[in-house]
């Protein structure tokens, strides 16, 4: 995790601050009740903090209202006008995302390091493959690790040069090995709290797995110190993959932890949806535990010793049990319902 840290509305990223979970809203910002709408749902998931789109002045203006009714950290998406950055400045905004190599002139960019710095908001530096600068990719052939680590350094130079220094910073790809290995180089050259990513990851499904596979990656080294799972699905969908990324690397511990069998011939009950039941009613539980769901007696208590309560299925009955004992026999049609019992008393 980055030594360096920043401060968005209260939250701290960086500086061995917990790994935060961010989201970005669908919605026109300029819609500030659909926006605000959705970003109260971000929070009712677990989100930390929420990203919007304003790419006009009635959505840099909406900010203010969308701040009132919402209580997490808003941070302003801006590209080209960096007049944009200044009104959602003022309107309140906690965090700017900006490239600043495609805002103008250093005169420009003066001016957004200036204001930022006057309402102590920090600026994400926003790295994207796609859209590196031309003489970068013909220096190196291409989109590399090295030329995102260059464009990214520059932008830094650039707002270090009008002593700004409030700084976090994003070097996102589509492809899994390219960010990777794009936030490994950064995090050798650089302090500044990285913000980790894989964009354009894709639908619900192939996103989740990518954003898995190259954020899990990174955490595992110890690198970056807030996230956003990119699908194209519902921006809600974001909220828990993020969650559930930082729980299986181990870097949130907060909330249940479930663990289940994958099935095979041994198993006697329908054991997907007895899961997914679980899963469900216990949504909303912050105790740090882990439940097992399991298949059968050879599964069970012996396997899931390490769990704190946990089912397992048998012909026409089930066993509760706690840390690998053998609590009860329970009817088949009652084990999810004691299961759920057992947690909440204890």
């Amino acid at each position: 995790m980055s030594k360096k840290y920043i401060v968005a509305g209260g939250v701290k990223i960086g500086g061995g601050a917990p790994i935060t979970v961010q989201s970005m809203t669908n919605t026109k910002t300029e819609d500030y009740k659909a926006t605000i709408a959705q970003i109260k749902r971000f929070e009712e998931l677990g989100c930390d903090i929420a990203r919007v789109a304003v790419p006009n002045m009635e959505a840099a203006r909406a900010i203010a209202k969308i701040k009132e009714e919402t209580k997490i950290p808003i941070v302003a998406d801006i590209h080209f006008d960096y007049k944009l950055a200044l009104e959602s400045a003022a309107a309140g905004a906690d965090k700017i995302r900006i490239n600043p190599g495609n805002i103008g002139s250093d005169e420009k960019v003066k001016a957004v390091a200036d204001e930022c710095r006057k309402r102590n908001i920090p600026i994400r530096i926003g790295v994207n493959g796609g859209s590196l600068e031309k003489e970068i990719l013909a220096k190196y052939g291409g989109v590399t690790p090295e030329a995102m680590l260059e464009s990214a350094m520059g932008h830094v130079r650039l707002l270090n040069k009008f002593d700004f220094d409030d700084i976090c910073i994003s070097v996102k790809a589509s492809s899994v090995p390219l960010t990777v290995a794009s936030y490994r180089l950064l995090s050798r050259e650089t302090d500044y709290p990285l913000h980790l990513g894989v964009t354009e990851a894709g639908t619900e499904y192939m996103g989740i797995v990518k954003s898995a596979a190259g954020i899990g990656a990174l955490l595992l080294d110890g690198i970056g110190d807030t996230i956003r799972v990119s699908l194209t699905a519902s921006p809600e969908r974001e909220v828990p993959a993020g969650i559930a990324i930082l729980k299986a690397v181990g870097a949130r511990q907060d909330g249940v932890n479930i663990v289940s069998c994958p099935t095979c011939g041994r198993c006697n009950i329908d054991l997907i949806p007895i899961a997914d039941e679980v899963g469900k009613r216990l949504a909303g539980c912050k105790k740090n535990i882990t439940v097992a769901v399991m298949g059968c007696a050879v599964n069970g208590p012996g396997e899931a010793s390490a769990a704190d309560f946990g089912i397992a299925g048998g012909k026409g009955e089930g066993l509760l049990f706690a840390k690998g004992e053998i609590l009860k026999k329970v009817p088949m049609d009652r084990l999810v319902d004691e299961l759920i019992s057992l947690i909440e008393e204890n």
